[in-house]
């Protein structure tokens, strides 16, 4: 599966205007040497992150997917002063590496990480009264869920707050009707929901391996 549909010098060029902090640069090497490494965000989408955060001037921010750890960095970084983020994933052996470069990036304090499945989480979320009190949310893990956290998030977010997901171009694969696997399935199905979607304003952008932005009305 490919991390983004740009050829590869296209994506070089782009990943090269990237000014990323040591901890960024140290953790994308690391994760790089695992059997998994294609599931981190590339640097031209982590800087992109950043400014979406900053943009809005997010103070609450949750992420759903943490893996190593380089796109909560990405986020937290642009997060306003005193600014959180709440990290949903069920790996330890991937968070402790996301752990060690927080830590080394001076933003530990900033990132609580969670590790349950996220839909019980984002359920206990909304059973305390958090609707409404998220400004940022950035969804990242198994496909067949997204629907679910879609619809999570969104009761979460204030109006004005966004949601980004991940991987909604699915290295091409949404727009090749032969393809019927159960994630393709499922992300071309919430393509077409989020555009028509009534209660947010959305785009999808070709970021990466395909980023659907949606603005909660």
């Amino acid at each position: 599966m490919s991390r983004s549909l740009l050829p590869e010098a296209i994506e070089a060029y782009s990943a090269s205007l990237v000014i990323e902090t040591e901890a960024q640069k140290k953790l994308r090497i690391e994760t790089a040497k695992l059997p998994m490494a294609q599931m981190q965000i590339g640097p031209d989408q982590g800087a992109f992150l950043t400014l979406l955060v900053g943009a809005i001037g997010a103070r609450k921010a949750i992420e759903i997917g943490t893996f190593t750890g380089y796109s909560a960095i990405a986020i937290a970084r642009g997060l306003a002063p005193n600014g959180t983020l709440l990290c949903c994933d069920v790996n330890e052996e991937w968070t402790s590496i996301a752990r060690r470069y927080w830590k080394e990036a001076g933003l530990e304090k900033r990132i609580e990480l969670k590790l349950a499945p996220a839909l019980e989480t984002l359920d206990g979320l909304i059973r305390s009264g958090k609707e409404g009190t998220f400004d940022f949310a950035f969804i990242d893990a198994d496909k067949t869920g997204y629907d679910a956290y879609y619809e999570a998030c969104l009761k979460l977010l204030r109006p004005g707050g966004l949601i980004a997901l991940d991987n909604m171009l699915w290295s091409g694969a949404v727009a090749k009707p032969e393809i019927k696997d159960d994630d393709t399935v499922a992300i071309r199905a919430l393509n077409a929901k989020i555009s028509a979607d009534p209660r947010v304003d959305a785009s999808l952008l070709t970021v990466g391996d395909g980023v659907m932005l949606a603005r909660k009305k």
